[in-house]
């Protein structure tokens, strides 16, 4: 069986890591570890973007050579992923020999094919995404992204003939209405493509940082082009037949690529269209989640109001982190975060809905049978059977179509039913009269409990290990522990 191939971007090491580099590797791991918990391989890639002029002047700034100061920038991507219990396969740098020597490869095959060729490149340039933007791209003259001034540059460049494929992009659009997601930011990658596309310059003259043009020491490639061929490098890919992998045939083409909306449209039409003149085949869905603000104003550097993820793990746990992120909004969309909201929930949803729960069955377990496991009597229909059952197929759905908070909602629907059921049935009253009819609710709530332990996990696989020490998994006695979520 292939490898279910799943992808984050490449994080420039322009800064250290933020709330929304965490989102987006957060949410692989959340769908890499669903499909392992199914049986199946998954893949998940992640790593570093360390090329260009813009890493060159921070470097510079900072009095570092730029292999320094990327060194120490992935090293904090790697640290964070870490300390937020990513799971990641692979780890690709740009500075890689495994990555440059196949993108110099792919420089050559293109430029003999006729898909690169040297001109003149004249247009408004944006420093800090290294992109290119049109004249009416810009907002009062400035990149739409950063706000900052673009500057008008004149140079000679390399271009890749982007234009070559508008009707065979737009033909792929049709074809696989699941490629561009969410569905309501399809149509506006569909309008750019319809409006004609411009060759891309795809070379610098005056930037050092990066990799050689093949044949040509006055050019690099451009930062942007080199960054979006790590997905197959990394899987093992060279044009050059005898030096591709193996097991690229087992991971590519790439199920989904997990991506922020300001880069859609490289990934939505730059990427595939290089992937066209490739002949390789393209991904099966390019994801595109929305930007995180902070109490509701942007995040910016002069208001200084980046969150920092290792400052919400500190204060309360990683996986009350990890759960918010994607309780709070449904993935795709923008959202706001909230200190205050993300106590809220944990006091509401995680100390009190599951983890009074899980203390209230494990100390009646302990209390009522010994801490072992009740015998299964044969009864009417349990919960796990009946209700969970129905869910299995629900949960599935959601997550692989990546609605992350509509998973959660239905998995905190049977967290409510069965505080509900505790309620009602009233254990406590019932063991001296009826053991046997006990015996069977606990043993009913025990494996419901276990069976929630797997659903949540790959959201909060710490708690969901935690519930699975208490609930007794490998013979163990099953006995009531600290508190999942201590109130905050």
């Amino acid at each position: 069986m292939k490898s279910f191939y799943i992808t984050t971007p490449l994080y420039y090491v322009n800064a250290p890591p933020h709330i929304g580099h965490a989102y987006t590797t957060l949410a692989a791991d959340v769908l890499a570890r669903w499909h392992r918990l199914r049986g199946r391989k998954a893949h998940l890639l992640t790593g570093t973007d360390e090329h260009g002029a813009n890493i060159e002047k921070i470097a510079r700034e900072a009095g570092k050579d730029p292999r320094q100061w990327a060194d120490e920038m992935s090293e904090r991507f790697r640290a964070l992923w870490g300390a937020l219990g990513v799971r990641y396969d692979d780890f690709i740098r740009t500075t890689e020999p495994r990555h440059e020597r196949p993108v110099q490869q792919v420089f050559e095959v293109l430029l003999r094919k006729g898909d690169i060729y040297k001109g003149t490149y004249e247009g408004w340039y944006c420093l800090p995404c290294e992109n290119f933007w049109e004249q009416e791209d810009l907002v009062r003259g400035s990149c739409p992204v950063h706000g900052k001034t673009a500057e008008k540059i004149q140079e000679e460049s390399y271009f890749f003939r982007l234009s070559r494929y508008q009707d065979p992009l737009l033909e792929h659009y049709r074809d696989h209405p699941d490629f561009l997601k969410p569905s309501f930011r399809a149509s506006e990658v569909t309008n750019f493509v319809q409006s004609g596309l411009k060759d891309l310059s795809v070379s610098r003259a005056k930037v050092r940082w990066g990799i050689g043009v093949p044949g040509d020491g006055r050019h690099t490639i451009y930062v942007w082009f080199d960054a979006l061929l790590n997905y197959i490098t990394a899987a093992g890919y060279s044009p050059v037949p005898h030096e591709r992998s193996p097991r690229f045939e087992d991971h590519w083409p790439a199920e989904v690529h997990l991506v922020g909306k300001e880069i859609f449209r490289f990934h939505a039409v730059i990427w595939p269209a290089m992937l066209m003149a490739l002949d390789l085949p393209l991904p099966g869905t390019v994801f595109a989640h929305g930007w995180w603000t902070v109490e509701g104003e942007k995040m910016s550097k002069s208001k200084g109001n980046f969150i920092d993820p290792q400052e919400m793990i500190r204060e309360f746990g990683v996986d009350a982190f990890r759960y918010y992120l994607f309780r709070e909004v449904p993935f795709g969309q923008d959202g706001d975060f909230s200190r205050r909201a993300l106590k809220s929930r944990y006091n509401a949803e995680l100390a009190n809905d599951l983890g009074n729960l899980l203390s209230r069955v494990a100390q009646m377990v302990e209390n009522f049978c010994a801490g072992r496991l009740p015998y299964r009597p044969k009864m009417q229909e349990d919960f796990l059977t009946g209700e969970l059952a129905k869910k299995t197929q629900v949960l599935e759905a959601s997550i692989e179509g990546l609605a992350f908070s509509q998973a959660l909602d239905t998995i905190w629907e049977v967290i409510r039913r069965l505080n509900q059921r505790v309620d009602r049935w009233a254990p406590w009253e019932k063991v001296k009269g009826d053991p046997d009819r006990v015996a069977f609710f606990l043993f009913d709530m025990v494996s419901s409990l276990r069976l929630l332990s797997d659903w949540i996990s790959p959201f909060m696989p710490q708690a969901a290990q935690d519930m699975q020490a208490q609930l007794g998994e490998g013979g163990r006695p099953i006995r009531k522990g600290p508190p999942l979520f201590p109130r905050k």
